[in-house]
């Protein structure tokens, strides 16, 4: 019996998938979530680097490298390629102004996306994702729902919302399989440890006083695990094309909260409210409503705020011990 459910397996034809953006934070537990669910994975990056997390069968990855944002580079590493389904997860969330060095945030968020759809195979391709952005909103009323109109803020977000533009204009002119996941604060195991969640729970961890705003923003936090299961979600369901979708956990904690909270788990730090601005037009209240998410997937994120945040805390004292 194992022989025949072994020479079945061999018959099957793997999905093939291409994350662009794949060893990074989200990227990483895509990759991992891929691989558990059969398909035939390859990461695009602009450098080989390790992972954000270990993943179990990672020698299975196929990673190809190359400047997105450069159409010479990106035509060459494509070139005889062809993938089932794309996932989009390029580039890095910054809030720098324009006259800071914002056109490279914008061609790294629009003008990668322009040469990806010009060099990708699209005879195969069966669902493009572009991972999108709550900045994408600005500074819109919440919680913010997928039909208001954009109002991006920076470079970074004018970015996220020309690509969703452009992406939405070929769906409905080409039929391009496109659809815009829209994620807030993700956070979880193997995340920059420049991002907020992380630099709190490693200053609580080493007892330190930190500095930080006074925390009255209110926002929304996600696990990984449910963002990730989320993005296959729509990958595999064929009634999202073309569509918008927010994955949040739809529920709203001010950043003060949240502070207080890991320093409460921990048992340690000193958060020191008010040393830092807000930043300039920043949106104080951004939270999501993803009924749509529940109404067209199915999904609904599953982790409370309580036993991600210990898992995440227990990832830190891992990394801290090693």
């Amino acid at each position: 019996m194992e022989f025949w459910r072994s020479s079945l397996e061999s018959l099957v034809v793997k999905k093939k998938l291409l994350i662009l953006g794949g060893q990074g934070f989200i990227g990483s537990h895509l990759v991992a979530l891929a691989l558990q669910k059969k398909y035939q994975v390859t990461v695009l990056s602009v450098k080989k680097e390790g992972f954000s997390i270990s993943i179990p069968g990672v020698e299975q990855v196929e990673i190809v490298t190359a400047d997105a944002t450069n159409s010479k580079d990106l035509q060459a590493v494509l070139k005889k390629k062809s993938f089932h389904y794309v996932i989009n997860c390029a580039g890095y969330i910054d809030h720098k102004l324009y006259k800071n060095g914002g056109r490279q945030l914008v061609d790294q968020h629009f003008t990668l996306v322009m040469n990806l759809v010009e060099y990708l195979n699209r005879e195969s391709l069966e669902s493009f994702i572009q991972i999108g952005s709550s900045d994408e909103y600005g500074n819109l009323p919440s919680p913010q729902i997928e039909n208001s109109r954009e109002s991006p803020i920076s470079p970074y977000s004018f970015g996220k919302v020309a690509a969703t533009h452009f992406l939405q204009m070929l769906h409905r002119t080409e039929n391009f399989p496109v659809v815009i996941v829209r994620i807030f604060l993700t956070y979880g195991p193997g995340q920059d440890n420049r991002r907020f969640l992380p630099q709190i729970i490693q200053g609580c961890l080493q007892n330190e006083s930190f500095s930080t705003s006074e925390g009255e923003q209110v926002r929304d936090f996600c696990y990984i695990s449910d963002i990730t299961e989320g993005i296959f979600q729509v990958l595999e369901t064929p009634a999202a094309k073309g569509q918008i979708i927010n994955l949040a956990s739809g529920k709203s904690i001010s950043i003060r909260t949240i502070i207080d909270t890991i320093c409460k788990m921990i048992g340690k730090g000193n958060p020191e409210y008010g040393k830092i601005p807000y930043r300039s037009g920043e949106n104080m209240e951004l939270y999501a409503n993803i009924e749509k998410a529940y109404k067209l997937l199915g999904w609904v994120p599953t982790t409370s705020l309580e036993d991600g945040v210990k898992k995440t805390i227990h990832y830190y004292q891992q990394q801290l011990e090693e």
